[in-house]
C-alpha cells in the first residue's frame, strides 16, 4: 500500500505492506484524512513528544528509530475483519472511528504507534467496537472532521460553560474553529474571538465568532471586557461595593494556538475568576507567574481528546446540520502530496484543513 511514512525526523513516500487485522480488528480502506496541527508537531518535536507521554502516562508511546504512518482524523469503508469480530457492518460500510485499538493487550493510537498505521496510508485497521457507520447522504469529506470536531466540543464540554458566560477564543486555527463552533452550536455567546491571520479571522467569522479581533491592532481581552461588563440584557454590571471596581460577567478563555508564553498572555488579560483553558498542544516547556492566577483566583484546565460518546455526539452533529464543516476544507491531496501539504500548512493564509483523498 502507498503511505507518507515519517522516518527520521523527515516524511518519506513508499510502499509498505497491507496491515493485517488482529483479534476484534478491521481491515478498512481509507477514504480521507484530516492533515493536523499536532501531526505537524510531531515531526518537529517527536522525540519531545514522545518523552513528555512517557513521563505523564500519556498514550503516545512510539518508537522514533523505527517507521510510523500518523493521520487520526479519517473516513474509511470497510474492506476485511479479523478473528474476535461481530461482523456487524457489513464491507463497504463507510466508517469514523475513534483513532484507538487494542494489540497484544495495550491501547495503541492509530497514528501515533509502530503497528497501527493511520490514515496516510491506503488501509488501516481499527477497533470493530469503535467504528461508527457514517450516515447515508453525508459527504466523506466532510465525516472525516469528525474527530476534530470532537476536539473542539470536548473542550467546550470540559470548560462547563454557561449560557450567560462570555467565551474568549485564542488562535483561530482548525483547532480554535472547532471550538467556535461547538460554542454556536450550543447557542453561547457573544463569541469574541482573536488572531493575526485575515484568513483565519474571515473563517471564524464564517463560522460563528459574533466578534473577530485582530491583536495587532487591538486587545481582545478590552473587547471580551467592553461585553462583559454589561449582563446578557445590556445592563451595566454593578459596581464592586468594597473596590468600587466594576464587575464583569464570568469569562471562559480557550487557549488554541500552542505557543510558549500564551498561557501567560491569558492570565494577565484576565478578569478575576476567569476560567482558562488550554486546548492547544505546546510541545516546549513554558513559564507563568503564579502569584498572578492567584489574585485573579484564575482557573487553568487542560484538555485532551474527547470521550467515545462526544465522538459519537459529533458525527451527529455533522450529519444533522447542526455543524457545518465545509468551510474548514480549504484543500484536498494525495498521499503523494502529503509532504509539500506540511509545508503549506506553516502559512495560515494558504490553509485551514488539508484532507488527503484515495
Amino acid at each position: 500500500m502507498r503511505a507518507a511514512i515519517m522516518r527520521d525526523g523527515k516524511l518519506a513516500l513508499g510502499d509498505m505492506l497491507v496491515p493485517e487485522p488482529g483479534e476484534g480488528e478491521v481491515l478498512v480502506k481509507t477514504l480521507a484524512c484530516g492533515i493536523c496541527g499536532s501531526d505537524l508537531h510531531t515531526l518537529k518535536h517527536g522525540s519531545e513528544f514522545v518523552k513528555q507521554s512517557r513521563e505523564s502516562g500519556g498514550g503516545f508511546d512510539m518508537d522514533l528509530d523505527k517507521d510510523i504512518v500518523m493521520g487520526h482524523e479519517f473516513c474509511a469503508e470497510i474492506l476485511d475483519y479479523g478473528p474476535g469480530t461481530s461482523k456487524a457492518l457489513k464491507p463497504g460500510t463507510r466508517v469514523v472511528s475513534v483513532p484507538m485499538t487494542v494489540r497484544d493487550g495495550k491501547v495503541q493510537t492509530v497514528g501515533y504507534s509502530n503497528s497501527a498505521p493511520g490514515g496516510y496510508a491506503e488501509n488501516m485497521v481499527l477497533f470493530e467496537p469503535m467504528l461508527l457507520a457514517v450516515p447515508n447522504g453525508l459527504p466523506t469529506e466532510h465525516a472525516t472532521l469528525t474527530e476534530p470536531v470532537a476536539v473542539g466540543f470536548h473542550a467546550v464540554q470540559k470548560s462547563r460553560i454557561q449560557k450567560d458566560e462570555v467565551p474568549l477564543v485564542i488562535g483561530c486555527g482548525p483547532v480554535g474553529l472547532a471550538v467556535i463552533m461547538a460554542l454556536k452550536m450550543m447557542g453561547i455567546g457573544p463569541i469574541v474571538a482573536s488572531d493575526f491571520s485575515p484568513r483565519r479571522r474571515k473563517l471564524a467569522e464564517q463560522l460563528g465568532a459574533d466578534i473577530v479581533i485582530n491583536p495587532a491592532e487591538g486587545s481582545p481581552y478590552k473587547c471580551w471586557s467592553d461585553l462583559a461588563a454589561k449582563d446578557k440584557h445590556g445592563v451595566d454590571m454593578p459596581v464592586n461595593l468594597l473596590s468600587g471596581s466594576p464587575t464583569f460577567r464570568n469569562g471562559v478563555y480557550f487557549e488554541c494556538v500552542g505557543t510558549p508564553g500564551v498561557i501567560s498572555q491569558l492570565m494577565a488579560g484576565a478578569q478575576k475568576d476567569c476560567r482558562i483553558v488550554i486546548v492547544g498542544v505546546c510541545m516546549e516547556q513554558d513559564a507563568i507567574n503564579p502569584l498572578v492566577g492567584i489574585n485573579k483566583e484564575l482557573n487553568l484546565q487542560f484538555v485532551l481528546g474527547y470521550t467515545p460518546e462526544e465522538f459519537a455526539e459529533s458525527l451527529h452533529n455533522i450529519a444533522e446540520g447542526k455543524i457545518d464543516v465545509a468551510p474548514l476544507i480549504t484543500g484536498t491531496i494525495s498521499i503523494d502530496g502529503i509532504p509539500q501539504a506540511f509545508t503549506d500548512l506553516a502559512d495560515p493564509e494558504q490553509h485551514a484543513k488539508i484532507l488527503v483523498v484515495n
